[in-house]
């Protein structure tokens, strides 16, 4: 690719941007300790220009097109623009600057112009289409995916439409990302400034001294306008909640995170919300659909909404009677203790539950969580699984650089002792990160690219004070599994095809690999490794750990509930034609609306998230897909079955699972290698409930 590199892009060598050349670390690791902020501008302009500048070489020529001159050529291109966007857009999500914020405001409106200038340059799309008229049949295995994918891919961004509708398609594409570039601002720092300040200690009465020592922290790291505060994370519920005896607080704390940007609080995503969602519905129906859900669903395993629907219904059905009777349980035990007068409110939820399920089953949250150090779950816990199901082996490197202090990397061989993929983890809160946890890579496996992967796990627990360890409850170890299994996709990914590996695979298929993972956690040879005192090194005692993964369905309705209520949500925005879109000041009435005709309107049971919060469908990919979660649960659980029968620790087990899914990616009809592996035609949706314990 270097003979396209303009004179420009080698002055820019020249003034040492370390971005533009790849790196000599191993892997290709980025350098962290040469690149800076300044770099990532000038980088990013020039990958756009080198990439430009390919695709032209492929359009000019004049060969008649063939898969090799042009759909191996289009795979190869943009290179530099792949290494570059791949460091800087990592951390607009976990190491947000303002100076990283400045950037990604400047180049994302020419990141979109670049991609529309993909999308509808017309002699590209000849030269696809050719070879996809010529060579379809005859190719095989990924050269055929690679084509396929690649000329669908054109035809979903508007390839086939007249002149005028491309040109609306393109401002449309323009100004939803300059939507989301303003959301991606405004609600981290809503949720930032929704941090509930407490005056004195005796409020926060009921939390671990752990706790209240991260109050006092987090305070001090946001300006300490109080002795302490609570930080709000991503979701509606607040974990912290479960443990404040004042009722008063435990209201402050979840009204400030159900209001952080309604516009009760002086943030207001609601105009975004509403604007996207009609761009969004304008654009389906310029393809031809009758609304945005059913245009995102055709490229998943589900197809279409109805599909959806009745998935969701028949969820709906069962859970419906279960949650009514969990919730009259809760508020008569809460009513024993506080009178009868007494009526439960969403925030008091967690906290009378847990006295239930300590009463029950006489352990607290607090007496599990010093079993759960977080370097003993992730070397015992996930990389002994690991090690055991795949042969994999995980040393960790001290001279990778990394984009933060707390990060660390780890060199991961294959079970023949290659290596096989860098890991990166970066674990802890911080201002600068959005709330959440998520898998991405700095590059993705490729033999065509002669690239091995190169992974990274972010998530946002809160750091012990220096000296002290950090412990987890058993909902955070539950998600460290989860994503460490989305890395393990990544890494396992054995394909030719950079577009066609690890977890590019639909929306609902790419969380199977990470909740089956988590079925890890709860076994009792991985669970007893892990599960380990923080002061004696003991594992836990058996009467404890049997309780405790006893309770851990305890009131499970809660949290089905919570998802389908924020999966409705989601569906319910994407089914409309753009003319019946509500606007930002209906938008909180609309949503009741929507629960309560799918009968999921509950004070007590609220959306995972709500509309102004829902940053999976507005800020990322999971526009009508945020439903991929319980559908993939549904396929964990079966993979979990399949698993079971076979052996859940034996490494044959795991190299079937691997050789059929895993490494496979994009490159298989993912039915099929479901099927191959569970024996089952169809997915089993029994399962889901059966797992859960409804």
């Amino acid at each position: 690719m270097a003979g396209f590199v303009t004179n420009a892009l080698f002055t820019l060598a020249a003034n040492d941007n370390p971005l533009l050349e790849p790196s000599p670390l191993p892997f290709g690791a980025p350098d962290f300790t040469r690149i800076r902020t300044e770099h990532y501008l000038p980088a990013l302009k020039a990958g756009i220009e080198q990439a430009r500048m390919e695709v032209q070489k492929i359009v000019e020529n004049e060969a008649v097109p063939t898969f090799q001159n042009t759909i191996l050529a289009f795979e190869s291109s943009g290179l530099l623009l792949d290494r570059v966007s791949n460091v800087f857009f990592c951390l607009t999500s976990a190491d947000k600057t303002d100076e990283i914020a400045a950037i990604q405001k400047e180049i994302t409106p020419l990141l979109t112009a670049y991609e529309n200038e993909i999308s509808f340059n017309e002699k590209l799309f000849e030269r696809v289409k050719y070879v996809y008229d010529h060579e379809f049949t005859s190719l095989q295995g990924e050269d055929k995916k690679l084509l396929e994918e690649t000329y669908k891919e054109f035809v979903r961004s508007g390839a086939l439409l007249p002149k005028e509708k491309k040109v609306r398609i393109e401002e449309i594409n323009k100004r939803i990302s300059e939507l989301q570039i303003s959301w991606g601002t405004l609600l981290p720092d809503a949720t930032n400034n929704a941090v509930v300040w407490v005056d004195n200690v005796k409020e926060l009465k009921g939390l671990s001294e752990a706790d209240i020592a991260q109050c006092k922290k987090d305070a001090e790291t946001r300006g300490a306008q109080s002795p302490y505060c609570i930080v709000i994370v991503n979701t509606t519920q607040q974990a912290i909640l479960t443990n404040l005896e004042n009722r008063d607080l435990r209201r402050r704390v979840f009204e400030a995170s159900v209001h952080r940007a309604d516009g009760t609080r002086g943030f207001n995503t609601f105009p975004i919300v509403a604007e996207i969602a009609k761009l969004r519905a304008e654009k389906a129906e310029l393809m031809g659909y009758p609304n945005y859900a059913n245009y995102s669903l055709e490229k998943t395993m589900a197809k279409n909404s109805d599909n959806v629907y009745a998935f969701l219904r028949q969820l709906i059905k069962e859970y419906r009677p279960k949650a009514d009777a969990e919730t009259k349980a809760i508020e008569a035990y809460a009513q024993k203790k506080q009178g009868k007068k007494f009526r439960l409110q969403p925030y008091d939820r967690f906290y009378y539950s847990a006295k239930m399920k300590k009463e029950q089953f006489n352990f607290s949250e607090d007496e599990v969580k010093s079993y759960f150090d977080i370097d003993s779950v992730q070397r015992n816990g996930l990389f002994y699984a690991a090690n055991l199901v795949y042969g994999l082996t995980f040393k960790q490197l001290t001279d990778i650089p990394t984009y933060h202090p707390d990060m660390k990397v780890f060199e991961v061989s294959d079970r023949d002792g290659f290596p096989l993929a860098l890991f990166y983890c970066d674990y802890f809160r911080r201002p600068t990160k959005r709330g959440g946890a998520w898998m991405s890579s700095f590059a993705k496996q490729s033999s065509f690219r002669h690239q091995l992967p190169i992974i990274y796990n972010v998530c946002n627990y809160a750091k012990a004070p220096e000296g002290q360890p950090t412990l987890l409850t058993w909902d955070e170890v539950c998600t460290m599994f989860h994503e460490f299994g989305h890395a393990l996709h990544g890494m396992l990914s054995n394909c030719k095809y950079n577009k066609l590996s690890g977890t590019a695979v639909p929306r609902d298929f790419v969380e199977m690999p990470s909740q089956f993972n988590e079925s890890f956690a709860s076994i009792p040879q991985v669970f007893d490794h892990f599960a380990l005192h923080t002061e004696t090194g003991q594992p836990m005692p058996a009467d404890l750990k049997k309780k405790m993964l006893e309770s851990i369905n305890f009131h499970s309705a809660y949290s089905l509930g919570e998802n389908l209520a924020a999966t409705c949500l989601d569906m319910a925005w994407h089914m409309m034609p753009s003319q019946q879109v509500p606007s930002a000041e209906e938008a909180a009435q609309f949503e009741a609306k929507a629960l309560n005709e799918i009968g999921l309107l509950d004070d007590q049971i609220p959306p995972r998230y709500s509309t102004s919060y829902f940053n999976h469908v507005w800020g990322g990919g999971y526009a009508a897909g945020y439903y991929s979660y319980l559908w993939t649960e549904v396929l964990a659980d079966n993979v979990a079955e399949a698993f079971a029968r076979k052996g859940a620790l034996k490494q044959q087990t795991g190299i079937e699972f691997r050789n059929r899914i895993l490494g496979r990616g994009n490159t298989i009809d993912l039915m099929q290698g479901f099927s191959g592996f569970t024996g089952l035609q169809t997915p089993d949706a029994s399962a889901l409930l059966k797992a859960r314990g409804l």
